[in-house]
């Protein structure tokens, strides 16, 4: 059956994203860290580095990186994540993943400014602009998905909108072992959302921690 997912990383203290990026280094060093346990997964680099030489961790982390990606038809993100923020005036901006997204589905980007055109990238991803609601997009990005799942990619701005509006049925967060201190929480203006979900946890070999709540 059809699932509405989220998957983020997240630090002790729930935030989801990082503040200390340059223009040398837009990424930053804090989203490393975030992320640190994901990116060693042999999934990660088999699926976003194309790195076919088997090296990578199997561990705990790799079981949820695999399911990541597993029965997603297609995924809803936020402008920021997409980086219209960082690249507002930029017509030929094309993400932040290269030639080939590891997506591999359409991918439905969330944007408050005139909607671009579509772009079709290499391995199977199109990326698609709209101004809408959770409502409106989630109904796009279903058609679209054939009767897969549909993954909120993030930010957490966009995953809070889909969560307050009772439309997710799992959120697994990764809750990475560090202190970020500042950013965007998760949880914000979320309390009690455990009430309406079954919630499990599972710790990895690298310390971090795998919440789900699957309603």
């Amino acid at each position: 059956m059809m699932a509405v997912r989220v998957d983020l990383n997240i630090s002790l203290d729930g935030f989801a994203t990082t503040t200390d990026q340059t223009p040398e280094n837009p990424m930053g060093e804090d989203w490393s860290r975030l992320t640190a346990a994901y990116a060693a997964t042999r999934t990660f680099r088999e699926r976003v580095l194309h790195d076919t030489s088997g090296e990578g961790t199997t561990g705990v982390d790799d079981t949820y990186a695999r399911a990541y990606f597993a029965e997603v038809g297609a995924e809803i993100m936020g402008a920021a994540m997409f980086g219209l923020h960082s690249f507002p005036n930029d017509p030929d901006w094309r993400g932040w993943w290269g030639d080939e997204p590891p997506f591999r589905v359409p991918v439905f980007v969330l944007t408050h400014t005139a909607p671009r055109p579509s772009i079709e990238m290499s391995g199977g991803t199109t990326f698609h602009f709209l101004s809408a609601t959770p409502e409106e997009a989630l109904d796009r990005a279903r058609a679209a998905a054939q009767g897969k799942d549909v993954r909120i990619g993030g930010g957490p701005t966009v995953v809070r909108d889909f969560l307050k509006a009772g439309l997710v049925d799992q959120l697994h967060v990764a809750i990475a072992p560090i202190l970020l201190g500042r950013g965007l929480r998760l949880w914000d203006e979320l309390r009690g959302l455990e009430a309406g979900y079954d919630v499990t946890a599972e710790t990895a070999e690298s310390g971090t921690v795998h919440l789900t709540f699957r309603r």
